[in-house]
């Protein structure tokens, strides 16, 4: 009898490894490296167990993506917590969130990946929109104003300057720029 008989069965934990392989294959090799061969081999799962949590490439991509969804989520929950003024404190978290990507590799990649298959994948654009929309509605009441919007973009598109390394901030001027958002995220 084989040892996988007698081993304890813990789907959560397999599932988890599964999605840190796929964001590990994904951050050093691309999303092209994502199939469910290279993620079972290098995740030591058999292709059958594998399949068992994600039937298709594309269940796991929906999943790696949902995974980081979640941290982003928690993080910003966090941050919010942090804030004490109401007005405007999703929209402030949402832009230190975005802005400190930077400060942390690991997670950058991770979004630099999912980001670029957003862009080439409908469902996942679509659940981002999902996302984006629901976060409106959420905080309607705090964050609905024209100065808040233009804040939310002026966020994304400092992810999207980072992530493609594309505007040369130094410090001072980034933390100007950050300044100037915080206080019209305020307003």
């Amino acid at each position: 009898m084989s040892l996988a008989h007698h081993r304890r069965k813990q789907p959560a934990v397999v599932r988890q490894q599964l999605l840190e392989v796929a964001a590990r294959l994904a951050l050093g090799q691309g999303m092209s490296a994502v199939t469910l061969d290279a993620v079972a081999g290098a995740s030591g799962v058999s292709k059958g167990g594998l399949l068992h949590h994600f039937p298709t490439k594309n269940a796991l991509l929906d999943a790696l993506f949902e995974d980081l969804l979640e941290r982003f989520d928690a993080d910003l929950e966090e941050r919010m917590r942090e804030d004490p003024v109401p007005h405007g404190r999703f929209t402030r978290a949402y832009l230190r969130a975005v802005a400190e990507l930077r400060d942390s590799p690991g997670e950058a990649a991770h979004w630099a990946q999912v980001t670029i298959a957003l862009l080439a994948e409908p469902r996942l654009r679509q659940r981002w929109r999902d996302w984006v929309r629901a976060r409106s509605e959420e905080y309607v009441g705090t964050d609905s104003s024209l100065d808040a919007q233009i804040v939310r973009l002026a966020a994304d598109g400092l992810w999207l300057a980072d992530m493609l390394e594309s505007h040369e901030l130094g410090p001072e001027e980034r933390q100007r720029l950050m300044g100037r958002l915080v206080e019209l995220a305020s307003k």
